[in-house]
């Protein structure tokens, strides 16, 4: 078929093009990326269906606004570098959004072929053709406007502070990004494992930044090492954006917490992705012993089944994913939780930890639970878990992981008293220029939304980015009329 003359009718008949992935059995066994990719003939096939409408609304259900129908047009008609290029009009990130955003919540779910049929798989066309760049060795800089002389800190180097410090260093602005941990990528780095985002993959998108001119400092902490304030009075820069995330753990404060073999998703997450603890024993890093044993994850989102696929990973003889809900009411992505059970995960629904057991020497043994029926919808929406009565039991378990979500470091708050915070600890923001109550101070991403997708943090971080440009150089400059 050719795009040029195949119908609607036609298009509407091509079945949506499926991601081939390793098989199930094997993968549990490596830290291999699970999903393999389109191949060219898949994503022109795939880019085919996309009927092209007058009005593409899918555009309205993404964050930074990506020209979805114009690259997709690019990929049909076999042009992959332009369709490339064209995202990162948009999206300077497009290999990892392409992994990790939900688009089945965001651009596809607004697909008009979703009412009768599969919609475009736009996030497989968006990997795609961020792998065929990287991979054809023809990643372009984009061209950076002549030096302004001004000068701004970002704070936090993962998804939000690319983002700002991309559209920044583009309007010709001197970016300094600090970062806290030896490893650029935030979030990115040590909170998503290697099988769902290739950290080589991470490392190829900064290395462009780099190229732009972006100057990268890591092991600093902000708050400790240096403060905004000191940043803006003392060093000289003229803005500072806050992206630092929400990397605070959550715990749910029952008996048994502080038992040996508790530990938060966080820190389970990070010693395996940041300390390589996957390649043992390679890298001999200190991590819970899973072979063999029973670990039981605690949540629903994508962070839980990051950890619980981590610990099979590892060698878990029982991986459970213990969540009070059921699984109509789980966040994570349909696609984690497929990939999940393929892999054996064992989902515990409607069941509530009460209490964490342990032995005489203070080491996990078990976890008590409750069953749980669905009641009335709370302010989230979903139906909310009631208590089944006399339903306790005991799991035998040897470690817990607590994935219930994340709050603010209050590094920021503690050492800079002027900025406001809200009452769920994250810093508050005008939402049309990301703009903190500290003069020429703005924040964006999970430290403002509370834990969120990786392209809701990009779009804060360009929005900041247009506003700072504006209020150092006394006017718009926006990127269309240059």
């Amino acid at each position: 078929m050719d795009n040029k003359t195949i119908t609607t009718k036609q298009r509407l008949a091509i079945p949506r093009q499926e991601m081939p992935a390793q098989d199930p059995l094997k993968r549990t066994q490596n830290f291999k990326e699970v999903n393999l990719g389109y191949s060219p003939e898949a994503a022109i096939k795939e880019a085919m269906r996309c009927i092209q409408c007058k009005d593409p609304v899918c555009i309205k259900g993404c964050p930074v606004n990506i020209k979805i129908d114009e690259f997709i047009h690019l990929v049909a008609e076999g042009d992959f570098l332009g369709a490339a290029r064209k995202i990162k009009e948009d999206n300077v990130l497009p290999a990892i959004c392409g992994r990790v955003c939900p688009q089945e919540d965001q651009c596809e779910k607004e697909c008009v072929l979703g009412n009768k049929h599969k919609p475009v798989a736009i996030g497989h066309l968006e990997r795609f053709v961020a792998d065929y760049e990287r991979e054809s060795g023809n990643i372009k800089t984009p061209e950076v406007r002549p030096a302004t002389g001004k000068k701004i800190a970002v704070i936090g180097s993962g998804p939000a502070g690319l983002s700002c410090a991309n559209d920044l260093a583009q309007l010709g602005h001197s970016v300094v990004v600090f970062e806290a941990l030896h490893e650029l990528g935030g979030v990115l780095m040590y909170g998503v494992p290697e099988f769902r985002l290739p950290k080589e993959i991470v490392r190829t998108e900064i290395d462009v930044l780099k190229k732009m001119g972006v100057e990268f400092q890591s092991d600093v902490v902000v708050g400790r090492s240096v403060t905004i304030d000191e940043l803006i009075e003392e060093e000289g820069f003229d803005a500072a954006f806050i992206g630092v995330g929400a990397g605070l753990p959550w715990f749910m404060g029952i008996p048994g917490e502080n038992l040996v073999g508790v530990l938060s998703a966080n820190e389970f997450l990070t010693r395996v992705n940041l300390m390589k603890a996957y390649d043992f024993p390679e890298s001999d890093t200190p991590v819970f012993d899973c072979k063999g044993k029973s670990i039981a994850v605690f949540g629903g989102g994508n962070t839980a089944m990051d950890a619980v696929r981590t610990a099979k990973r590892l060698g878990a003889e029982h991986a459970y994913i213990v969540y009070r809900r059921s699984e109509a009411e789980m966040p994570a992505r349909v696609e984690e939780i497929h990939h999940a059970k393929e892999e054996g995960i064992e989902f515990l629904l409607l069941q509530s930890p009460v209490e964490f057991i342990g032995n005489d020497e203070h080491w996990l043994t078990g976890v008590k639970c409750l069953k749980m029926e669905l009641g009335e919808p709370d302010d989230s929406g979903r139906r909310r878990p009631v208590a089944i009565e006399g339903s306790e039991y005991v799991l035998p378990i040897d470690m817990a992981v607590i994935s219930i979500g994340n709050g603010s470091n209050p590094l920021i708050g503690q050492t800079t008293p002027d900025i406001e915070f809200s009452k769920r600890d994250t810093i508050v923001v005008d939402i049309n220029t990301m703009g903190t109550s500290k003069e020429n101070v703005y924040a964006g991403g999970d430290i403002v939304t509370g834990g969120a997708t990786v392209i809701l943090a990009m779009g804060a971080g360009r929005t900041a980015a247009k506003a700072i440009d504006e209020k150092l150089m006394g006017k718009s400059r926006g990127f269309d009329e240059w």
